[in-house]
Parts: structure tokens; C-alpha cells; sequence
């Protein structure tokens, strides 16, 4: 199986074509399948060839123009402008410019068209959290409408829509697609499998705690983890004299706030039952009515931000970073505490993110045997003491295609014509190993996935397990991300530098999201779907209703549970 990135190869092979327009023949595409793609394809050589033609033909009103893209900087997106856009380019002749910027940058550049109009890209990569944003705010093309419309030659007959596992991030409650998936991930519970496994540490927790040491199904179970690890010798099985419990991050920086937004209330049982997001209530406290405006984030307007369920989230995150952490990591943001787990002194850590896969899986680290087999593995995260059955246990990032309204249409359907060759069938499995971030079906159950998951710590057995499906990103509750989002780091920075009590913080924080709500209910420019504010009331009314938001329970900390890794993998098979 060819995983290395033979671009190289590639690049001399299309250089070699002359000069004759790549689109006029196969020559250009024919180098490319053979240099990079191979048998790493859910089609035939057959049909890959046949695709190839399409965009070829469908490319030839726009050859020579050059377009512009951009994304977030991860390795996915690395490789598609690296890699996948001078091939595009070779293969069309369309130049392909695909910049990589930061995350929040991303969003600035995107706010920024929202507000002048001006094209500043001739499309985006951007995170479906912006879903409510785009649907609410009808500045980005509605993708269902424009493939049957002004996209409807440019659309790929073999993009196979249904063949996409994220589309319902991307929809509205118009029913109307509004972002293409380009990659996605989960948040996922990682934990040292080979010290998980071990028998005298297996027995000394078992004396310590009366149940077996394995995969924790509660966040009770979580914190006795973390608390047994912590300051443990493990170097009778070739681990450092003393490790931690726990590993996470704290310092005030915008990523703190995904660390929130990102489903760990949902985890401790924010919000109400529902899929992919709560309703009434969703993951960051924010009610809507039965028309899917928003109405409220404080619990005396019905929302849940700062019910007793959202304060234990934030209580347990902060006394686990201070107990069972290293001291360094409250001064850490999300890129520098992702790769501290593969140093090799960390037993688990709830909020993981498999975009960092790549990195634990590195030959020679502390986290990696001999035979290249990972000596950790992943899982579905715990639940808190709130969750019900039924509410989301996690968040997946989809970095997902938008093109904005403010693009001419010739460069739109340029850039659509892009957008679905990095998202092809023909490329997506070789993507899909590249960057880990899988996006389509026929890519998940692809022989090459079976071949190489004992590799991959659980990566490829989640995503064909029916867990994946309570993973999902930010709803369509929230209906300006860009400015509700940068609200989280804010508050919860307070609290986690002990400058306020994580109620004192939510109560801030769910104050000042109502504010922003409100403005945009006077402005009137989300219309009809916009906010219309609830009227504040006595909170018990709302804690006496049913579901969302919650009062404190008597026991927020209930019998841990745990399971086997190897019996759990069974369960989903």
C-alpha cells in the first residue's frame, strides 16, 4: 500500500507534457493517477479516467483563469494545496492558489466578505459550526440550489452526495445543503492501551477502586483514572518513574473556548435530546422555539448555559487540570497540548482530537512500539453525571465547502469545479490516508482502511461503528458563531484563572450571548428566523419543566464504570 506523497514523481511527470493545454488530453491526468492515487481509490483505473475526463470537459469555459481558496492550516488541507491543487491545475487549466491561514483567520476573512462584499476568496473551507451563520444570514449559496441552477453543469454526476457521512452538519432547517464536507474529525477519548493492560497495574486499581481498570463509560470512572495515574511509577513497563492522570489545556486564547463549544457540555449533560444537536436546547445552552429561532441562553429564558449541568462541566475541567495535569498545560493552548500525549507521561485524556493521529503515530516516539503498532488507542468519550440517552457525546470538526454569494458566478463555479475534485472519489481514499480526516463512506470500508487499522488505535473501527453518530458539530441554534464563539474563552478564562467561580462565569457568559441575541433581533437582518427573545422569568419555572435546563443533581459523581477496549470493539461489531 503507497502512502508516501509521491509528489515529485507527479511533478516531473506533468512537467514533461509539453505544452499543449493539460485540459486537451489525458496525459496530464493519466500522470497524476499513476503517480499519486494508484490502487488508493474506491473506482476502477476505469472509472477514475472517466472522472478525470469530466473535469476536464467541464473545465474548458475556465481554463486559464486562476482562482483562489483557502482553509485552515491542518494536514488534510497541507496536502490538497500542496499536492491536489497543482494537479487540478495541470489537469484543467485552472490555476488553483490555496492558501492556508489559521483558523480564526479563516472566519475574519469570511466576516469580512460577509460585511463588504468585496470577494475576497472565490471559495472557503470552512467549519459547519457556521451553519446557522450561513443559513440565517443567506450570504452563502445554498448548494442544493445552485447544483440545480447555475452549478448544474459544473456539478460532478459522480460527486454521490448520499456517499458523504457529514451532510446533516451541512443542512439547514430549510432542508437546504449549504456546505460541502471537505475533511472531518472527532473528539475522542485516548488512552495508554499497553499501561491499561497491564496486570499489576490492573490489580492495584482494582484494590484501590473495587471495579476493573478499562475504558471509562462515566466521568466518574474518568476522575478515579486520573487519579491512580497521577504521580504513578510505570517504569516496570517501560514508562516514565511518575506520570498524570490527565492532559488538557487552559490557557485564555480563543481555542479554550472550542475546548467548550466543542460538545464538553454536551458530554456532562448540557442541552436536550436530540440529532444531531439538542432541541429545544443545544450543546452551548441556546433554546429555540418550534420555529428554530433563537429565545433564550440564560436559564431564566429557558436556555441552559449556566444550568447546573454547564457549571459541573466547567468545575470538573478546571479541578482535573489543577489535580491530574501537568502544571504546564494551564498555560497551554489546544496546537500546544495536542501532541504532549505522544511524549509519552500521559495515561488518557478525554478531549482528544483525532486530527492529532498523525502525529501519535510518528516511528520512535515514546507512544509507538517497536513493530509500528500504536501502544494507545482511542474511544468513545465518557459521559458526565447529566447525560441522557439520546443527547450527543461528542463534537467532529467538518471543514466543509461555502461559496458565497458575493463570488461572480464564473469563479464560483471555477472553484466548485475544485471543491469536488479534492472531495472525488477518484482522490478522497489516498486523501483520507493522508490526513486521516474521513469525509466519505466508500473511503471508510476501502480494503486499504482494514489493512491498515491495527495501525491506527480505533480510528478506522469508530468510524464504521455506530457510535460515530452522536459526534456532531455546532447546530443550526447558533445564529452568529463568529461573534457568540468568541464570548467562551472569554468567560471561561475567568474561571479558569480563578478570577471568578464557573457559575459567576456562565452567568456572564450566557448574559453577554443573550446581548448579542438581542442586537440581532432589533437589527432585524437574520429576519424571520432570527432571534426573538423569550422574556425573563422565575429560572424554577424552567428547572420544573422537562428537559433542559437542569438543577443540581444530589450525587454528581455515581459509581464509575468502565469497559474492556477489546470487549467494546466486539459490541460494535
Amino acid at each position: 500500500m503507497r502512502l508516501r506523497q509521491t509528489t515529485t514523481a507527479m511533478a516531473l511527470a506533468l512537467m514533461a507534457m509539453g505544452g499543449a493545454p493539460a485540459w486537451a488530453d489525458m496525459e496530464a491526468a493519466r500522470a497524476f493517477l499513476d503517480a499519486e492515487i494508484g490502487d488508493l481509490s474506491s473506482l476502477t483505473r476505469e472509472e477514475q479516467e472517466a472522472e478525470m475526463q469530466w473535469f476536464m470537459d467541464a473545465a474548458q469555459p475556465f481554463a486559464g483563469m486562476d482562482i483562489k481558496v483557502v482553509s485552515e492550516t491542518i494536514t488534510t488541507h497541507e496536502y490538497e494545496s500542496k499536492v491536489l491543487a497543482p494537479a487540478f491545475t495541470a489537469i484543467t487549466g485552472i490555476t488553483i492558489t490555496h492558501d492556508l491561514i489559521g483558523e480564526g483567520d479563516v472566519v475574519e476573512k469570511l466576516q469580512t466578505q460577509m460585511q463588504t462584499g468585496e470577494n475576497i476568496y472565490d471559495a472557503y473551507i470552512n467549519d459547519s459550526d457556521l451553519i446557522g451563520t450561513h443559513w440565517r444570514y443567506q450570504q452563502a449559496r445554498s448548494l442544493t440550489d445552485w447544483m440545480a441552477n447555475e452549478g448544474a453543469a459544473v456539478t460532478n454526476p459522480n460527486l454521490d452526495l448520499e456517499d458523504f457521512i457529514g451532510l446533516k452538519f451541512t443542512t439547514a432547517p430549510d432542508g437546504q445543503l449549504y456546505q460541502l464536507p471537505d475533511q472531518q474529525f472527532a473528539n475522542l477519548y485516548w488512552f495508554r492501551y499497553d499501561w491499561f493492560n497491564d496486570e499489576q497495574t490492573k490489580a492495584a486499581f482494582q484494590e484501590a477502586y473495587g471495579y476493573e481498570l478499562g475504558v471509562p463509560l462515566n466521568w466518574s470512572a474518568y476522575e478515579d483514572i486520573a487519579e491512580f495515574f497521577t504521580g504513578r511509577d510505570m517504569s516496570h513497563v517501560g514508562g516514565p518513574s511518575s506520570v498524570w492522570g490527565n492532559m488538557d489545556y487552559g490557557k485564555k486564547d480563543p481555542s479554550l473556548g472550542w475546548r467548550y463549544t466543542d460538545a464538553w457540555m454536551s458530554m456532562a449533560g448540557m442541552g436536550d435530546v436530540g440529532d444531531p444537536n439538542g432541541l429545544p436546547v443545544d450543546e452551548w445552552g441556546v433554546r429555540v422555539d418550534e420555529n428554530s429561532r433563537p429565545v433564550g441562553s440564560c436559564v431564566a429564558r429557558g436556555g441552559a448555559t449556566n444550568d447546573a449541568a454547564a457549571v459541573y462541566a466547567v468545575t470538573k475541567a478546571i479541578e482535573w487540570l489543577q489535580k491530574y495535569t501537568p502544571p504546564e498545560a494551564q498555560g497551554m493552548t489546544f496546537g500546544e497540548a495536542g501532541p504532549v500525549p505522544a511524549q509519552g507521561n500521559i495515561a488518557q485524556q478525554m478531549f482528544w482530537y483525532t486530527t492529532f493521529t498523525a502525529d501519535m503515530l510518528k516511528p520512535g516516539t515514546a507512544v509507538m512500539n517497536e513493530d509500528g503498532t500504536p501502544k494507545w488507542r482511542m474511544a468513545p468519550s465518557p459521559r458526565g453525571a447529566y447525560w441522557t440517552e439520546g443527547t450527543k457525546l461528542g463534537y467532529q470538526d467538518v471543514g466543509s465547502w461555502t461559496l458565497m454569494k458575493s463570488t461572480p458566478v464564473d469563479r464560483a463555479q471555477a472553484a466548485w469545479l475544485y471543491a469536488q475534485f479534492v472531495t472525488s472519489k477518484t482522490v478522497d481514499v489516498k486523501k483520507s490516508h493522508v490526513g486521516l480526516t474521513l469525509i466519505r463512506e466508500s473511503s471508510i470500508q476501502h480494503e486499504s482502511f482494514t489493512e491498515r487499522s491495527p495501525a491506527l488505535g480505533g480510528l478506522v473501527e469508530f468510524y464504521r461503528s455506530p457510535a460515530r453518530v452522536q459526534w456532531t458539530p455546532t447546530g443550526t441554534n447558533i445564529p452568529d458563531y463568529p461573534r457568540l464563539a468568541q464570548l467562551w474563552w472569554q468567560h471561561i478564562g475567568d474561571a479558569m484563572a480563578g478570577a471568578k467561580t464557573p457559575q459567576e462565569a456562565l452567568d456572564a457568559l450566557c448574559a453577554e450571548q443573550e446581548s448579542v441575541m438581542e442586537r440581532l433581533e432589533r437589527s432585524g437582518v437574520q429576519g424571520d428566523i432570527g432571534p426573538k427573545m423569550n422574556e425573563p422569568q422565575d429560572p424554577q419555572v424552567w428547572l420544573d419543566a422537562p428537559g433542559a435546563p437542569v438543577a443540581a443533581l444530589e450525587n454528581e459523581k455515581p459509581q464509575g464504570e468502565t469497559i474492556a477496549y477489546d470487549e467494546l470493539i466486539k459490541s460494535w461489531q
